[in-house]
């Protein structure tokens, strides 16, 4: 029982990772019909937001401690970090230790402008144009975006630390009953799944109790009528590609703890979240959620020992067998609407 669980919270981590993608994938697909193969790479640039803003506040000058030498008798030179001459030590530590969530306010501006560009001056040209068209061009971007972190930033994954106070880990075994440390689960990997129901409940109650989102999910359903009644869908959509870059980058700044970023980390992410919205059902955003964490927690169960051994390579494959069955047996997905994807 208590091994279950712990997959169970294992596939909950993966799957919020996968249903955060999706849910941005879907935005983009429902409210401007675009296949952005690019949105793993905005997952990439949040978790790098995340190492920018650990390197900006990690930025030091030297002084001269009289009090230390060095192995040659000479004073020996002290790096301090600017933050904490400018706040005190122990404020300027605190400020360095919280760097991951502090980058969220780093991030927000910086992936609504990216996804803002991103759809004026690239993805616009492409509304009226085959979704293989859109997939090319997009799934280019990817790779272009991927060579310039690259470049900035080396090959090697680079490790970001959570704040020292969820750096724990939590003893579920003891709370349900179980022998202590029978299902011991990471502090930070409870707070990103609290952060991504957050930002997806978010997400949700802002397309329906908001008049701008109320006009949106309406665009959604019917785009030419909404623009007879004199509204603006243009930009409103514009607006929701920029709120769906967010939520991508912000998935990706919380999960660098997690998963030390890479270049070529949105590119792992986006194929399993493409393969995550078609299992929901193109266009529906419940059913993007819905998929991402059944099928990370089919994942995390096909990762057992146990069942490797009786069907070796099952947990590389198991989302995309999964996939297949939905498809062959209910072909718009989970929850997706008729019409979608069928011409």
């Amino acid at each position: 029982m208590d091994a279950i669980l712990l997959q169970i919270l294992n596939g909950l981590d993966k799957g919020s990772a996968y249903a955060l993608i999706a849910l941005g994938l879907t935005l983009i697909f429902g409210t401007l019909g675009v296949v952005n193969f690019a949105h793993g790479a905005l997952f990439m640039i949040g978790a790098f937001c995340a190492v920018t803003v650990q390197r900006i506040l990690n930025l030091s000058f030297e002084t001269i401690d009289e009090t230390k030498t060095d192995f040659l008798g000479n004073p020996a030179k002290v790096k301090t970090a600017y933050v904490e001459s400018w706040f005190g030590p122990e404020t300027g530590a605190a400020i360095i230790d919280w760097s991951v969530p502090l980058a969220i306010l780093f991030a927000i501006p910086v992936m609504l402008f990216i996804g803002y560009v991103m759809e004026r001056g690239l993805i616009k040209h492409f509304y009226k144009r085959p979704h293989a068209d859109q997939i090319l061009v997009t799934f280019g971007l990817a790779i272009v975006l991927q060579e310039v972190v690259k470049y900035f930033y080396g090959a090697n994954p680079i490790p970001t630390g959570a704040p020292d106070v969820f750096k724990g880990s939590f003893d579920f075994g003891v709370m349900l009953g179980f022998d202590p440390n029978a299902i011991i689960y990471p502090y930070w990997r409870l707070v990103y799944f609290a952060f991504s129901a957050l930002i997806i409940g978010g997400v949700f109650a802002f397309l329906q109790f908001t008049t701008f989102g109320m006009v949106v999910r309406a665009g959604m359903a019917d785009r030419e009528t909404v623009g007879l009644l004199g509204i603006n869908i243009d930009r409103r959509f514009t607006i929701m590609f920029g709120v769906a870059a967010a939520v991508a980058g912000l998935a990706g700044v919380m999960y660098a703890p997690i998963n030390s970023p890479n270049y070529h980390m949105g590119m792992d992410f986006l194929v399993l979240s493409f393969v995550v919205v078609v299992v929901g059902g193109m266009g529906s955003l419940p059913g993007a959620v819905l998929a991402g964490f059944l099928l990370g927690v089919l994942e995390s169960f096909a990762s057992m020992n146990e069942v490797k051994s009786i069907i070796p390579g099952i947990d590389q494959i198991i989302i995309y067998v999964v996939a297949i069955i939905i498809l062959l047996t209910r072909p718009r997905g989970l929850m997706g609407r008729k019409g979608v994807m069928e011409d």
